[in-house]
């Protein structure tokens, strides 16, 4: 049967919208007005030159920014944002459009041991773990450190923790540093690795972090940080982290212009200090629980905010750093399995292009590999279901029910050779488009008992330890990583404040 169709119109995958273009249009308004009726605070010297030579009104540390600035930044940021792999520098995740990429998140002070289930103070060992387990996995697309360094003085833990990850993953890793003094070094560990400065700039393997206070205040290492990824044209996010009724207004509208109003501020800096630099907006969007006063990771609320965001994102056409995987729950239980799955679920129907803090319980201040391996699982699943169904003259399977008939029997393996899939006398219908689960467990009930009867979260405790135990990371040149260990132990620590 040949089909032909005229004025045709399908949707190739299930998506997610909260705003529509109208309202992306006033909240984005609203955050320019606010930029310029409120203004932000800018706590550098180098910023607040950049931005007053640019033409924005500068009283102090106030800065107050016309609209034709913000507009004009907006139009000139790149809009075709790629990250490559360390190794080859094959071009891997494109941050643009829908494309939806997920990996860890940085920074918690503590760490859950997967061997002996002890809570303690991230290390070095416990970031080179973390990092490990990320490489394995197949649905993480990129790495962040899942852990501050405390073995080594503090002032020098970014540097700790990117050699950690460097060693142990090929994947593009986003990596956050104390300072500018520790992102120069950082920047210079990837140029070795790169093979140069323009290497490193050509195909970019890290992407540099930095966040503003809210509300509204850019402190001198975020502004430093924006300043020096700008200047190496080096992918940059710039993300508010805010709380509804704490750092922002309890309307969940006023928290997005609160987020927008602090992102494009950041965004004039960047393309004020080199026109065309790659900037990467996004925000951690939640609640101050009233309850706990904890800002919280878990909340629905942050998962419908951050959705938004992502349509505000694809109307200004700006790449968008989401967060999802993440739980408030002290333990990987049903609540942490709940809070991940609708998380991880939103933010890919949402078209969020970078989404980080997968492995984050307890509202973000341990790291828990147990739960990366969960939501690893999870984001197969959330994959699936926006790949949407195809419907076309082979998937509608004309031809197989005939040959089957009423009462008879359908058989399908996964890419099997063409002339097994024409026999006549064994009718086999190949089949690529089932998803097929590595940890959730589909037995029956005899061969589960059979297994140990072990419960989702064992399995995954299983499987990370087993990655620890065995997987081998692609390994780092020799010469490079001697290049790196020379750097990080010739490293200076800054103390806030310093100079030079």
């Amino acid at each position: 049967m040949k089909l032909t169709r005229t004025n045709f119109k399908a949707n190739a995958t299930p998506t997610l919208r909260v705003l529509t273009e109208a309202q992306c249009q006033e909240l984005v308004l609203a955050a320019i007005e606010a930029n310029w009726r409120t203004g932000t605070e800018f706590n550098d010297k180098e910023s607040l030159e950049i931005l007053k030579k640019a033409g924005c009104w500068v009283d102090g540390i106030r800065v107050r920014i016309p609209a034709h600035i913000t507009e004009r930044a907006l139009k000139t940021c790149q809009k075709h944002i790629v990250l490559c792999n360390s190794r080859t520098g094959a071009r891997e995740l494109f941050i643009e459009g829908n494309n939806s990429y997920f990996g860890s998140g940085p920074c918690t002070p503590f760490t859950r041991n997967p061997f002996t289930n002890e809570r303690h103070r991230a290390t070095r060992q416990s970031v080179g773990w973390a990092t490990k387990v990320l490489d394995a996995l197949p649905n993480i697309d990129y790495a962040m450190s899942l852990g501050i360094v405390q073995d080594v003085p503090l002032l020098l833990s970014d540097r700790h923790e990117f050699e950690q990850q460097i060693l142990h993953t090929d994947k593009p890793i986003i990596t956050v540093c104390n300072d500018q003094w520790g992102q120069e070094d950082v920047i210079k560990m990837a140029e070795i690795v790169a093979g140069g400065e323009e290497e490193l700039r050509k195909n970019p393997f890290i992407c540099l972090y930095a966040e503003p206070i809210s509300p509204g205040i850019h402190c001198r290492e975020a502004a430093q940080k924006l300043v020096l990824g700008a200047k190496k044209s080096l992918p940059t996010i710039y993300t508010p982290c805010i709380m509804a009724g704490g750092t922002a207004p309890a309307t969940l509208a006023g928290v997005m212009v609160q987020g927008l109003c602090e992102s494009l501020s950041g965004l004039v800096l960047s393309q004020c200090t080199n026109e065309g630099a790659p900037f990467i907006m996004g925000g951690v969007y939640t609640i101050l629980d009233m309850g706990s006063t904890i800002f919280s990771y878990g909340a629905p609320e942050l998962d419908l905010m951050l959705a938004g965001l992502a349509d505000v994102a694809h109307y200004l056409n700006i790449p968008m750093f989401g967060t999802a995987g993440c739980t408030d729950s002290c333990i990987i239980d049903e609540q942490a399995g709940i809070e991940a799955a609708i998380s991880i679920a939103m933010t890919n129907m949402s078209g969020a292009n970078l989404n980080h803090d997968t492995g984050y319980s307890e509202y973000g201040t341990t790291s828990n590999l147990d739960l990366v391996v969960i939501a690893d699982e999870i984001l197969g699943m959330a994959r699936k279901l926006t790949s949407g169904i195809l419907v076309d003259e082979r998937t509608m399977a004309l031809d197989m029910i005939e040959k089957v008939g009423p009462g008879g029997r359908f058989e399908y393996v996964d890419d099997i050779d063409d002339e097994d899939e024409d026999d006549d006398d064994n009718p086999i219908e190949k089949v690529s488009e089932h998803y097929v689960p590595t940890l959730v467990n589909r037995a029956s009930r005899s061969i589960w008992e059979k297994a140990g009867g072990k419960t989702l979260t064992q399995v995954a405790n299983e499987k990370v330890r087993d990655i620890i135990n065995y997987h081998e990371p692609i390994a780092l040149d020799k010469k490079a990583a001697a290049q790196i260990r020379e750097i990080v132990e010739n490293a200076v620590g800054h103390m806030p404040g310093e100079d030079e």
